[in-house]
């Protein structure tokens, strides 16, 4: 029983404890082992990792004064130090925490063993959970519980008490949100039961003050016997206290407003009946039916714990997976239908593409745009035959000295958004507009041969025609003429600037056409 690997009674030389000094001030953690002191920079990097300096998001255990961590084999444990003065070991109480570690099941947190020295107080040794108690987690807002997430963890409650119930325990005795701990895969666990049987054959009893009895079935309140060693149906009623605490995520009978020594007071000597007030938006309505089930007055009007199982295999669906596992199975889900969600986001982004090359090559040319893309240097390029057309409005200046500018552009935007649709027709490139001024060539960027000049001369017969047609929207009576030019010859085309590139023609062709442009009559072409 105090030896080999699988011993029961231990001794603080079996045990490495971690002792955290100041939490939240200080971020020295010490080692203490048989007497010896070690500075954090000498201990091992398990014992560096519980200080809460050295992690990003420290354990919820790390504030829990009742329980110390230590380790085990090289496995973290908590230890729970037990107030019996004068404690004697005896057979009836080693068969009895014999049994204690004999059970296993997912959801109980199971002991390693028994710690008894003579000169300290007895303690039970039991597994390390990372993420602390189901109390701590309720009130730390920092995480986030949606429905499914607290029906997880109530179900592997229920699943817990329901194998305490069957087993030779046959009760917890004093079940509370501190006495459930969450392990590093979210699975609650329920621990520290069988306190009150070693209590009891220790002819011991815990102090209890008032807020420790918020859990406490009303008859168990009324009977000290009772209350510190327990029943099963005062467990039920517990269980019913948890329920409202994880559904509200607040301290038992939050609602009432009352202190705990009020609440204590009114269970013992109904009526009125006083119980938690749950709101029918906080859970489905066939839980806060169970809920309100198990904290009936009457003990022998409680469900089972069977029944209760039931109950939650109706509104779980049957499955069994706790949180985290149902997480897995939403990855897997997803990771099947990663595939055709990355080709249907390929296709939008496609989408968008031909979307945004079409806006660019409408500012600059299609090879100078790609050689751009690509971070080329476009050169400029001669050209030895181009025709350029270039054209005005006759009268902009009267015109405009009779409008707003709201007007102003308005007529412009008309007339070269009918000339840009006119043109697409045509073998030619818009170079560039300048106010009223509309450029135009042709045989560039892309050569055409000797055809330049006859797609410039067409589309020009074909703007002066559209030009007699076009009404200008707040001077419907004024028509409107275009002064054009052409010119046929060699020039310079390429890239000026970084910052809002632009495509330009030089040379005494552009020079030319504009002089034509400028020098001709309106509504003809020169």
């Amino acid at each position: 029983m105090a030896k080999g690997p699988n011993k029961i009674l231990m001794t603080s030389a079996d045990l490495v404890f971690i002792y955290k000094k100041d939490v939240g001030k200080s971020s020295r953690t010490m080692l203490k082992s048989r007497g010896t002191l070690t500075e954090k920079e000498n201990t091992p990097d398990i014992i560096r990792a519980s200080d809460p300096a050295s992690r990003s998001m420290p354990s919820l255990n790390d504030l829990n004064d009742f329980t110390q961590t230590a380790r085990y084999n090289g496995d973290l444990v908590h230890v729970k130090e037990l107030d019996i003065e004068g404690f004697e070991m005896k057979s009836k109480l080693l068969t009895y925490i014999r049994m204690l570690r004999d059970l296993r099941h997912e959801n109980l947190n199971p002991y390693v063993g028994f710690m008894v020295e003579r000169e300290n107080k007895p303690a039970l040794v039991m597994e390390y959970c990372s993420r602390g108690s189901l109390h701590d987690m309720i009130h730390n807002e920092d995480i986030k519980l949606d429905w499914d997430f607290k029906l997880s963890l109530l179900t592997d409650l229920v699943r817990g008490m329901r194998y305490l119930h069957s087993s030779p325990l046959k009760f917890h005795g004093h079940l509370t949100s501190h006495t459930c701990v969450i392990d590093s895969r979210f699975v609650l666990k329920i621990t520290t039961y069988g306190v009150s049987g070693i209590m009891e054959r220790c002819k011991a009893q815990r102090t209890m003050e008032a807020r420790d009895c918020l859990w406490s079935a009303p008859e168990l309140l009324r009977d000290p016997v009772l209350l510190h060693k327990g029943t099963d149906k005062g467990d039920i009623y517990s269980l019913a206290i948890i329920f409202q605490e994880v559904t509200l995520r607040s301290e038992p009978y939050s609602t009432t407003g009352l202190t705990p020594e009020e609440v204590v007071r009114k269970l013992k000597k109904p009526p009125p009946l006083i119980r938690p007030s749950v709101t029918p938006q906080a859970a489905p309505p066939q839980f806060i039916q169970i809920m309100k089930q198990c904290w009936a007055e009457m003990p022998e009007m409680r469900p089972s714990l069977d029944e209760i199982y039931d109950q939650f295999k109706k509104l779980t669906g049957g499955k069994k997976a706790n949180i985290v596992d149902t997480m897995f199975k939403m990855l897997e889900k997803y990771s099947n239908d990663l595939e055709d969600i990355v080709a249907d986001r390929t296709m939008q982004l496609e989408e968008e593409k031909k979307k945004t090359d079409q806006l660019l090559f409408r500012m600059l040319p299609s090879t100078v745009a790609e050689s751009l893309k690509l971070g080329q240097t476009v050169e400029a390029e001669t050209f030895s035959e181009v025709s350029i057309y270039f054209s005005d409005i006759v009268g902009f200046t009267t015109i405009s000295a009779m409008s707003t500018p709201m007007q102003v552009v308005d007529l412009l935007n008309d007339l070269y958004t009918m000339f840009d649709a006119t043109i697409d027709n045509y073998d030619v490139y818009k170079v560039e507009t300048i106010g009223d001024a509309y450029m135009v060539a042709s045989g560039l960027p892309i050569r055409n041969g000797n055809r330049h000049a006859g797609e410039i001369s067409t589309m020009a017969l074909m703007l002066l025609s559209q030009c007699g047609e076009f009404t200008i929207r707040h001077m419907p009576h004024v028509p409107l003429r275009l002064r054009i030019g052409l010119h046929t010859g060699s020039c310079v085309a390429g890239v000026v600037g970084l910052t809002m590139p632009r495509f330009c023609l030089f040379g005494d062709t552009v020079n030319t056409a504009s002089r034509m442009e400028s020098t001709g009559a309106g509504g003809c072409q020169v």
